[in-house]
């Protein structure tokens, strides 16, 4: 069986409801949202504290308020929202193939919007010896456990790392009544340290990795080692939560045959989120993982203007078509958009988004196109580990199209 759509959206979560929302104001039911989960919403709809909705709904609610909200100005909007339902693959450039309870159906598009968002790695994936006891747990499957089930997750638990979703862990396990006992990450600077300290009450250890997860049935405590010195001690403890450390849902786009980028590992798109085959777009933390859930909404706001111009037939140039790639030097990992094209709009907000593996107080930003320099800028705050930060779009703006590739790099 084939169903014709508009407008296909891969993802119920921030991104894909925006940008449902906003399609389908145009395009009303013509707009189709599959979402795999039974409920709309994505990662916000089982993280139960404050902090969502500032950027984009400008608003300061909780995560499942904020999922209750996207989900109901989709639907007010006109989108359709299917859940339960898995892409399983392609059946053509815009046709997808949908498995669910109801069974098997070819999708057939005019345009697709992949917003498939990341996830954090698991264990096995961060090569960490151990027997694999229960216990073991990604953000996400601990705030599904408490929010969602309900269930009880230890007394005393280890998170390893300390991006901005290691504090959201934090808060997750205080309200399931587990201690935090320690914060461990491979960052070395004493800002972490400090503000583990006092903003959350929660030690941090910088320079420091778990190098084995002891326990048979349960955990019982984790090996840390310092990175300086090579010394091992033993912190006891009944739950380890992995934060952080995201990689995109990418399978979709990887066999679709869509260039991927190497520094992101999701999709690499333009300034229109216009993917490498024309018609197929993607937004969200797919794209830059990972970023707040009102920041990936905003993807979702800044793609529909461009999936509109493709249904029409003034979209931007075919991927062959003239561009400036836009790279990075370590200790940038990636920046995101990837290409810019004449005549293209500016990124979403009008910045570039950019991930720094490394801490770097105050940085320089210079992008340098065929040994000159054409634009420069400096950071009011320092560039560090575990969170994007953003420059102004004029940094590339003199770039010649005609040129080679852009480089993005720091300097003192």
């Amino acid at each position: 069986m084939n169903e014709r759509v508009r407008v296909a959206v891969v993802g119920g979560g921030p991104a894909g409801l925006t940008a449902a929302a906003a399609l389908a104001r145009r395009l009303g039911d013509g707009v189709l949202v599959i979402e795999r989960e039974a409920e709309t919403g994505g990662i916000p709809r089982h993280s139960d504290h404050l902090g969502y909705g500032i950027r984009d709904l400008h608003r300061f609610v909780s995560g499942p308020e904020y999922a209750r909200r996207l989900t109901a100005a989709a639907r007010a909007a006109g989108a359709r929202l299917e859940t339960g339902a898995m892409v399983t693959g392609w059946a053509g450039d815009h046709a997808l193939e949908v498995t669910s309870p109801r069974g098997r159906r070819v999708v057939e598009a005019e345009a697709v919007v992949l917003a498939t968002g990341a996830r954090e790695r698991p264990c096995p994936a961060r090569h960490i010896p151990g027997d694999r006891p229960a216990g073991v747990h990604t953000t996400g499957q601990l705030q599904q456990l408490v929010h969602l089930h309900h269930r009880d997750v230890g007394s005393r638990a280890v998170i390893v790392g300390a991006e901005l979703v290691s504090w959201s862990a934090v808060l997750t396990l205080r309200h399931a009544g587990c201690r935090p006992v320690l914060m461990t990450t491979a960052g070395a600077h004493a800002t972490l340290r400090f503000a583990g300290r006092v903003a959350l009450g929660v030690p941090v250890l910088t320079r420091t990795r778990i190098v084995a997860v002891n326990g048979h049935g349960r955990v019982t405590s984790v090996d840390v080692e310092d990175l300086r010195t090579g010394r091992r001690h033993r912190v006891p403890c009944d739950t380890v939560v992995l934060t952080g450390d995201w990689i995109p849902d990418h399978e979709l786009a990887r066999t679709g045959g869509l260039v991927l980028d190497p520094g992101t590992l999701g999709p690499r798109v333009d300034t229109a989120l216009a993917t490498s085959r024309p018609g197929v777009f993607a937004a969200g933390n797919l794209l830059h993982p990972v970023d707040t859930a009102d920041l990936a909404a905003l993807d979702g706001v800044h793609v529909a203007p461009a999936v509109l111009a493709h249904l029409s037939g003034t979209g931007t140039p075919a991927a062959g078509d003239a561009h400036v790639e836009l790279r990075c030097e370590a200790p940038l990992r990636w920046i995101a958009p990837q290409l810019v094209r004449p005549g293209g709009p500016a990124p979403v907000r009008g910045r570039l988004q950019l991930w720094c593996d490394e801490f770097r107080a105050l940085p320089r930003v210079v992008a340098v196109q065929d040994g000159r320099r054409i634009g420069a800028t400096r950071l009011p705050w320092p560039a560090a580990p575990g969170r994007v930060f953003r420059v102004p779009f004029g940094l590339v703006a003199a770039a010649d199209p005609a040129g080679g590739p852009v480089t993005v790099a720091l300097t003192r």
